[in-house]
């Protein structure tokens, strides 16, 4: 009875009542930090400088991940690039958060990280999933996945060019999920405002630089009318600050048959962290697989950098055979993200030619080349790159 006079006052008022809701709910710092991980913000710390050269944390993960991160050095080593690592080994199959918080804590010391697919064994309640918590704890409120297609490389479509932006820790990986009675578990999808705006400004912001044109928000608000809602409010109203950029929205499952069927009315794409993962495989497939798009995870102050679909490649590791090109496209965006721009370009240049002319492809991409053979073609263009240069 109390709540519904209190419905009719807001409602006299001319206020939503779930804007007074939200209003009411003020939190001390320590509850949002401990109750509500989602609304946390990070300071920065003052970054590790060695020398001139950077140091980034690398974190081969699970699977694949170690043999590519040895092809990355390589490479690195082979450019001259200035950058050295630290590796940090993350345990699968631990029982505790121990080597969870060593890598965010080297993170946060070095300010970029590279990173394979981290699997988590482990099925405890306080053991967190490693990809989700980092992203979480370093506050990298923004995945940025540039899906673009490789002409050497035979596919479903030919000329794609998206960007997709995807919110990168709230919605449904949120963690959150408990059983209220017995066999009825339930999983908080959360969306907030503020990340909601801060993704939204990041990809009108991306467009407004890149000479994109348009942004398509990708949403589910017919059903989730409050989570979705908002989102896709926020969205809009975002826009209406940029009116250089066209501006439209998409149901999630109409936007997943779009894709499929005319992939080219897309240009930059903006939603939630579910949807995210499900657009990003979907194109990863029209443009030629998993194993050639890279991944950039961003936040105010910290950012990590990884294969576009965040597979682990558990079933074909060690046998030589799994495509590098995911994973030193993301060492590139590192060496641009680092202002390394001339050896970012250079091992650019050494990828392009080996996909699109030497068409060195693994059997992902329907060659019968080794992982061996692609890093081998693209150091033989970087030797004749680099020939007159003394490192």
């Amino acid at each position: 009875m109390a709540l519904r006079l209190w419905l009719r006052k807001s409602s006299a008022l001319n206020t939503s009542p779930f804007a007074v809701l939200r209003k009411a709910s003020t939190l001390s710092d320590f509850e949002i930090q401990h109750k509500t991980p989602l609304q946390k913000r990070v300071s920065g710390i003052p970054k590790a400088l060695y020398g001139g050269r950077h140091t980034v944390t690398m974190l081969p993960g699970s699977g694949i991940g170690p043999e590519m991160m040895n092809y990355v050095k390589e490479v690195f080593r082979y450019a001259g690039v200035p950058v050295d690592f630290e590796d940090v080994q993350m345990d699968a199959t631990a029982e505790s958060n121990e080597d969870l918080e060593y890598a965010i804590t080297s993170i946060r010391r070095n300010g970029v990280a590279i990173k394979g697919n981290v699997e988590t064994g482990s099925m405890r309640r306080g053991v967190f999933s490693r990809n989700v918590a980092l992203r979480n704890e370093l506050d990298l409120y923004v995945n940025v996945l540039n899906c673009k297609s490789y002409p050497g490389v035979s596919a479903r479509q030919q000329g794609i060019d998206i960007v997709i932006i995807r919110q990168n820790t709230e919605g449904e990986y949120a963690m959150l999920e408990h059983e209220s009675v017995d066999g009825v578990v339930e999983s908080m999808k959360v969306v907030t405002s503020e990340n909601s705006e801060r993704v939204a400004r990041y990809a009108f912001e991306y467009a407004k630089r890149a000479g994109r044109r348009k942004i398509t928000t990708i949403h589910k608000a017919n059903i989730m009318k409050l989570s979705d809602g908002l989102f896709l409010e926020t969205s809009r109203k975002v826009a209406k600050e940029y009116p250089e950029i066209e501006h439209n929205d998409m149901i999630i499952d109409n936007c997943c048959m779009q894709l499929v069927s005319k992939p080219h009315q897309f240009d930059v794409m903006v939603m939630t962290n579910l949807y995210g993962t499900i657009v990003s495989n979907v194109v990863c497939g029209l443009v030629g697989g998993a194993g050639l798009l890279s991944g950039k995870n961003y936040g105010d102050h910290y950012a990590v950098f990884e294969p576009g679909t965040r597979n682990t490649g558990t079933s074909i590791a060690g046998k030589n055979i799994a495509n590098p090109i995911a994973m030193l496209n993301a060492a590139v965006d590192m060496l641009e993200h680092l202002g390394h721009k001339y050896h970012a370009e250079i091992i650019y240049d050494a990828i392009e030619k080996t996909i699109n002319e030497d068409r060195i492809h693994t059997p992902d991409l329907g060659g019968q080349a080794t992982s061996i053979d692609v890093v081998q073609n693209i150091i033989k263009h970087l030797q004749q790159k680099t020939r007159t240069s003394n490192w």
